[in-house]
């Protein structure tokens, strides 16, 4: 899954792609390189990122989608947690919606599923605001606890109407977690699927820095999508899909399996 982030703010390309046709270029680049879906959004979060209202998202995300749905040939994701700009995206033709804040929004589940599109499921802690996440208070029975909120999220996703069939889950990398948790998520993503295709996504996160001591980010975090791959994921989401997918092609090889 390649990154496409529209936005000015974004930790490591705020800014680089808010050009329509810059955007659309950089998102068939990296279908030519390997991505088997594009993920845009239009709203950071990035540690202390100021949240953005619907309507400037949908501002943001339009004229991209519109310049880029009519000629891209893979499934195309919207990472957006508000109801209403889910509503436009999907209405357009978007095929997944990539919700950090796990469906919860009034609408989200009942309109993925009147819609037909995959979901993807993050765990996240509900802070007051979006930079809180970032500092974690989870203790040592962590991974049972997201297992068991994702569980939770999917029962109620599926209670409003969607097929579980369309569910994709996404332990949260990154998000209300100490570098040392991150790293047992990365390698350990079988673990959360309960049956569902599991998605990881640590391209270009702090925790990184970490695991990998003095290496370059894109490397770092090609390697860190190849331990999520072996540990089980189905999907890794990338900002360079390049590299990643380097790393990869010899993995799927090897299992048989394919990895996006």
């Amino acid at each position: 899954m390649g990154i496409l982030n529209v936005t000015p703010d974004s930790f490591s390309d705020g800014g680089m792609w808010t050009d329509v046709d810059v955007a659309v270029s950089h998102a068939l680049d990296m279908v030519d390189q390997g991505a088997s879906i594009i993920d845009v959004g239009a709203e950071s979060t990035r540690p202390g990122s100021s949240p953005v209202g619907a309507d400037e998202e949908m501002r943001r995300l339009r004229p991209v989608l519109e310049a880029l749905l009519p000629v891209v040939d893979v499934p195309v994701s919207v990472d957006t947690m508000k109801t209403e700009v889910a509503e436009m995206c999907v209405a357009m033709g978007a095929d997944i919606v990539n919700d950090v804040n796990g469906l919860r929004a009034p609408g989200m589940a009942e309109l993925c599923a009147s819609a037909g599109v995959c979901a993807i499921i993050m765990h996240m802690p509900v802070p007051e605001d979006m930079g809180a996440v970032h500092s974690s208070e989870m203790g040592d029975g962590f991974a049972e606890d997201i297992r068991g909120e994702l569980r939770s999220l999917t029962e109620s996703a599926v209670e409003r109407g969607m097929d579980r069939d369309m569910i994709v889950l996404d332990p949260g990398i990154g998000f209300g977690k100490t570098p040392e948790q991150n790293m047992w998520l990365l390698s350990h993503s079988s673990y959360f699927s309960d049956g569902l295709p599991v998605l990881s996504a640590s391209s270009r996160k702090r925790f990184l820095s970490v695991m990998y001591p003095g290496m370059d980010r894109d490397e770092a975090s090609a390697r860190a999508a190849l331990v999520a791959a072996e540990s089980g994921a189905d999907i890794v989401r990338v900002h360079n899909v390049a590299a990643t997918a380097e790393m990869l092609r010899g993995l799927n090889r090897r299992s048989g399996r394919q990895r996006r």
